[in-house]
């Protein structure tokens, strides 16, 4: 069950990513988007994140809006608890341990030095998952785009092919008047067919 759902997010992920390749966007401008996705979904923001999304994508017209909600996939609620568990725990490795709380007190209506190493905790998960996400999302898009120019160069070949090409395939200038080893052989092969 847990494989099944880690492929159907990761195909959904993969899914988002690829339509937002597919937009005018340079790689730059949807890695870039993507990040800060990352970072703000990182972020306890209470469902407060969608809203700034939205603010976000209405000011600037070059954020990739697709790269920047699919952001959303990749830490969606059940995946933030283990994110605040481990913002709780590097919180407390950095700041020191609060005296008479446990696991279970994690919230941001407990207290000040609960919060206060949450936060902290989580502003550095942000960061660092951020900027990873920055270079895969963007290396992901060169790559698509890079075989996107490959695909429409091979089809342009085929709707408009070059002397050499045509050459290779026996229909250029020589077989194009009747002469050459094209026709010939094609005479040759009828020939030894019977004629049909």
């Amino acid at each position: 069950m847990i494989v099944e759902r880690a492929e159907a997010w990761s195909t959904r992920v993969k899914e988002e990513l690829q339509r937002s390749f597919a937009e005018e966007y340079s790689s730059r401008e949807t890695a870039g988007s993507f990040s800060l996705g990352v970072f703000i979904t990182m972020l306890p923001t209470l469902g407060t994140g969608l809203i700034v999304f939205v603010i976000l994508a209405w000011l600037f017209d070059r954020i990739n809006k697709v790269a920047l909600f699919a952001s959303v996939v990749v830490f969606n609620p059940v995946v933030k608890w283990g994110v605040y568990a481990a913002s709780f725990t590097l919180g407390v490795a950095i700041l020191g341990p609060v005296p008479g709380a446990t696991p279970a007190d994690i919230s941001l209506s407990a207290g000040p030095e609960i919060v206060i190493r949450l936060l902290v905790g989580n502003l550095i998960l942000a960061v660092v998952a951020a900027v990873p996400s920055y270079f895969v999302c963007m290396h992901l898009v060169e790559t698509y785009q890079g075989r996107r120019v490959d695909i429409v160069e091979v089809i342009e070949d085929v709707v408009d092919p070059d002397e050499d090409t045509l050459d290779a395939l026996g229909v250029g200038d020589a077989a194009a008047d009747g002469s050459g080893d094209g026709t010939d052989a094609g005479e040759d092969a009828t020939a030894t067919d019977g004629g049909r």
